[in-house]
């Protein structure tokens, strides 16, 4: 049993030592939790356990932590993908909701199973989901000076092997703040996000970069054809510097096997194998 979480870049906010320790310990203590939930539990119910923890932290842009849009209004999108029946759902542009990867969980068990705005918040309304302003002071602070224009690499994701060898991912997102109103990144889509029954990957990077390479399912692709992950991360690395791109990813494959890489220094990252690792 085994996972690996991320944070985003570390670029995506203030890059100090006190943020630096705050994002170790937090990232620590969920991954932590995390495994600890995934003894008792599948991948598929533990991915979705881990993001909801990442998205209810204020360190992360995903959920509570989420940036603002050019319009003054927060987006969310997340989406989970459940390897064993590689069924994906997700929810993009979602707004007023605490919790978006609670929702793209939901809708695992609906034939229409990925949902956009107006029509992703009326399901959240008719199952239960509670109204919730996701602004926080510091977000809204940032939106007031435009900081954020120039940190916006920011997403959360999971990736779990459980016991019985089931691999689940999920990734959650807030946007990079200051985007079009309802711009679509990776984070919803197959390229962001993908899971099979070789292998898992969540991404988090510039979502125009990791949907060009469609960067996700292609690792994946890769290692259901006999790639070692290192190895399908490397060379998908080397096509998505064809294009400059700007990404990092998290990975784990059906025979243990953790891997995680990023373009640029540095993603924010904590595993739990045998004992808990994470980013310094």
């Amino acid at each position: 049993m085994k996972l690996i979480i991320h944070g985003g870049f570390f670029s995506e906010s203030s890059t100090n030592q006190e943020t630096k320790k705050a994002k170790q310990d937090a990232l620590s203590e969920i991954a932590s939790l995390s495994h600890t939930y995934l003894q008792s539990h599948t991948a598929l119910e533990t991915v979705a356990y881990a993001v909801n923890l990442l998205e209810d932290n204020v360190l992360f842009n995903a959920g509570l932590g989420s940036q603002i849009q050019s319009d003054g209004k927060v987006r969310l999108s997340a989406s989970i993908m459940d390897g064993k029946t590689q069924k994906f759902a997700g929810v993009i542009n979602i707004q007023d909701v605490q919790n978006p990867i609670r929702i793209a969980s939901l809708l695992l068990n609906y034939e229409d199973s990925v949902l956009s705005g107006e029509g992703a918040i009326d399901f959240a309304r008719n199952n239960k989901f509670p109204y919730f302003d996701p602004v926080i002071p510091q977000r809204l602070a940032e939106f007031e000076l435009k900081l954020n224009q120039q940190n916006n690499k920011g997403t959360v994701g999971c990736v779990a092997l459980d016991a019985a060898g089931n691999l689940a991912a999920a990734t959650s997102t807030g946007g990079k703040g200051f985007e079009i109103p309802c711009r679509v990144s990776d984070s919803a889509t197959v390229a962001g996000n993908y899971a099979n029954d070789h292998a898992g990957i969540s991404c988090t990077g510039v979502g125009e970069d990791i949907v060009s390479v469609a960067l996700s399912a292609r690792i994946v692709t890769r290692v259901t054809d006999g790639f070692t992950l290192k190895d399908a991360c490397d060379k998908s690395f080397r096509e998505l510097k064809a294009i400059n791109g700007f990404a990092g990813v998290i990975g784990i494959t059906a025979a243990g096997e953790i891997y995680h890489t990023d373009s640029h220094p540095y993603m924010v990252w904590a595993s739990f194998d045998v004992s808990l690792q994470v980013f310094n």
